[in-house]
């Protein structure tokens, strides 16, 4: 099998490891207001600066009690009520107990709470029908967070499970990286604008438009520059700009190997980049290098090999650079697949699939159909990748094949 292998591609691996080797983190951070740093990444880790609970609190509905009043199983009047907001700060006699509400802050002296349930009020008082042991349904002081602990690490993407806990602790703004920004451009005289009639010989632009999409999910300022016609002059013009403007220059088209590909060229002439041809299907031809001021990062010009690679190998370089050190593709799976799958050993592929649990309750994937390159309606039919191995072959209905679920940058 090694001998279909061209010693020239480079594996998905190698590359990434090639790319990430080179950036950094980035070390600019600004405050931000805690409403307003929705998909932000964390500067610094975050601490507590309170105890939660901050008092000792009920966990139920019922009566607070010392254990010494039940030793001998009497019923106890009830003394006074402690409520959310408003404690029980009255005297509190012995052989009495305290009626109490979840959230109500405990009364000096309280060894548990017995739920409501348990209990049998008359005229003469709180008869219990189950014995209680101390600290029984009460929430201490610190129990779910102690002050000065970190509550989210430097590097944590602050979302809607991450913001709301903040405010809890009263955390109104948060050390967070600055948004990174990323210049956006397609090259190729073939190309329209969406919205605009098409003309003859002519598509539509749908590459930028998906790529800023991406982008924008991912919390990044986007410069966008439009389409670039196929001439050197322009391009050069473009790309100068861009590098002044951008941490990141994104292309789509023009990295190929066609007579009016002239991106390579201008970009050798402005900057230090290493054209890479990956052993990965869709997606072989893929460009990584350093502009004066920016990092470059070109895109094959099919849709799917474009989205394929921005998704593969551009989100984790974004992630780095913006800080997200939290950031992780979904594990794969291993699941047996529903219909024949081509493969010709090589590349390794990214076939998009249909994971789903059949009513036995065991997971399967089906084809998209039409797997190529140009075919962008795979991806709105798909929940994931099925990932085939570089060195494997046509795969029979049935087989196991390994499945990589997309994750929310591609609307799953």
């Amino acid at each position: 099998m090694d001998g279909c292998f061209t010693s020239d591609l480079l594996s998905l691996e190698q590359a990434l490891d090639k790319m990430l080797s080179q950036v950094s983190p980035p070390v600019a951070s600004e405050q931000v207001e805690l409403a307003q740093a929705a998909g932000r990444i964390s500067a610094a880790d975050i601490t507590s600066p309170l105890d939660v609970p901050s008092f000792d609190n009920s966990a139920m509905d019922g009566y607070a009690v010392r254990l010494a009043d039940l030793a001998d199983g009497r019923p106890l009047p009830v003394a006074g009520k402690s409520f959310a907001g408003a404690p029980f700060n009255g005297r509190w006699p012995a052989h009495s107990c305290v009626r109490i509400m979840t959230g109500a802050a405990l009364p000096a002296g309280a060894d548990a709470v017995i739920m409501q349930e348990q209990a049998e009020v008359s005229e003469r008082g709180v008869r219990f029908s189950q014995p209680a042991t101390p600290g029984q349904n009460i929430r201490r002081v610190g129990e779910d967070i102690v002050r000065g602990a970190v509550v989210l690490p430097r590097g944590a993407k602050l979302g809607v499970a991450q913001l709301p806990l903040l405010a809890s602790l009263g955390i109104a703004r948060v050390s967070a990286f600055r948004r990174l920004k990323v210049a956006l451009l397609s090259t190729g005289d073939e190309l329209q604008p969406v919205g605009q009639p098409l003309l003859a010989g002519h598509i539509y632009d749908t590459n930028r438009f998906a790529v800023r999409l991406m982008l924008e999910q991912l919390g990044c300022e986007t410069i966008d520059l439009g389409i670039v016609r196929d001439d050197p002059q322009a391009l050069l013009t473009v790309f100068r700009e861009a590098d002044a403007q951008a941490d990141l220059v994104i292309s789509s088209g023009g990295v190929s190997v066609g007579e009016a590909d002239y991106t390579k060229d201008v970009l050798q002439e402005v900057g230090d980049i290493s054209f890479w041809k990956l052993a990965i299907k869709p997606g072989k031809p893929f460009a990584f290098g350093r502009l004066p001021h920016a990092w470059f990062c070109g895109l094959p010009g099919n849709p799917v090999s474009a989205a394929l690679t921005f998704y593969q190998l551009v989100q984790p370089l974004l992630a780095k650079l913006s800080g997200h050190s939290q950031w992780r593709l979904p594990a794969r799976l291993k699941v047996k697949t529903a219909d024949a799958l081509k493969k010709t050993p090589g590349r390794l592929d990214f076939q998009r699939g249909i994971l789903r649990v059949d009513h036995q309750g065991e997971a399967q994937v089906h084809s998209t159909g039409n797997q190529g390159s140009h075919v962008f309606s795979s991806f709105s039919l798909a929940n994931c990748f099925i990932v085939l191995e570089r060195e494997r072959g046509a795969v029979a209905a049935g087989e196991w094949v390994e499945v990589e679920p997309f994750n929310t940058l591609l609307g799953q």
